[in-house]
């Protein structure tokens, strides 16, 4: 079964999501191979390099009270607990696309170090609120990953896989998606959102035995 997870470094529902979705694949693994495969989208595409304030960016977005956003955070940090994946306190939202442009290349060592690397990202963002675009931590995370040091450095340093991070970017708005995380299997199931391991299973069940039915 192919599986396109889209979503952006930035996003914590992302991190529940693939942490529920591998949960899921433990589950399935000897009756269902997958190839999952990592895909961009920015949640916030203008953001500075310095980053914003978290509390402040959020509430102006999405026009939530400071009573909202400290429940919402609540809620994700018990969802996020319960599949394995420990929230920090975020302070700072930051700009992504580097590390984007640092995961493709990750995916063209292969889709095991691109998946390390990914959740290097996401532990090191919302465990740590760390800048996922500063160059000495994005180094860090790649070696962390089992990623060459010397190719991640040429990437980092530089401008390259931008048009590519661009371009899928485009052709996943282009399909219809507008929110992450969205895993797409087989090219023609939608799943949105981070749904809880169960769900996942269910759905990777359905689709296997229907394919298997044609």
């Amino acid at each position: 079964m192919k599986i396109d997870f889209v979503s952006d470094i930035a996003c914590p529902w992302c991190a529940v999501g693939l942490n529920a979705l591998e949960r899921a694949l433990e589950k399935t693994a000897a009756e269902i191979p997958v190839e999952l495969h990592f895909h961009p989208f920015e949640l916030n595409p203008d953001m500075g390099g310095e980053g914003a304030d978290s509390g402040d960016y959020l509430r102006q977005k999405y026009g939530m009270s400071k009573e909202q956003l400290a429940q919402s955070r609540h809620d994700l940090h018990a969802r996020g607990a319960a599949v394995g994946f420990l929230f920090g306190d975020v302070t700072r939202i930051w700009n992504t696309f580097d590390a984007h442009r640092l995961l493709h290349w990750a995916g063209l060592q292969g889709p095991d170090l691109q998946r390390k690397l990914k959740h290097a990202f996401l532990n090191a963002y919302h465990g740590a609120g760390r800048d996922p675009c500063d160059p000495a931590l994005m180094l860090e995370l790649a070696v962390q990953a089992g990623l060459d040091r010397d190719g991640a450095q040429a990437v980092i340093a530089s401008d390259r896989y931008a048009a590519e991070v661009r371009a899928e970017e485009r052709y996943w708005k282009e399909a219809g998606i507008s929110a992450v995380p969205s895993i797409i299997l087989n090219d023609q199931h939608l799943i949105t959102g981070g749904q809880s391991p169960e769900v996942f299973e269910r759905i990777l069940r359905e689709i296997a035995a229907e394919s298997a039915g044609n």
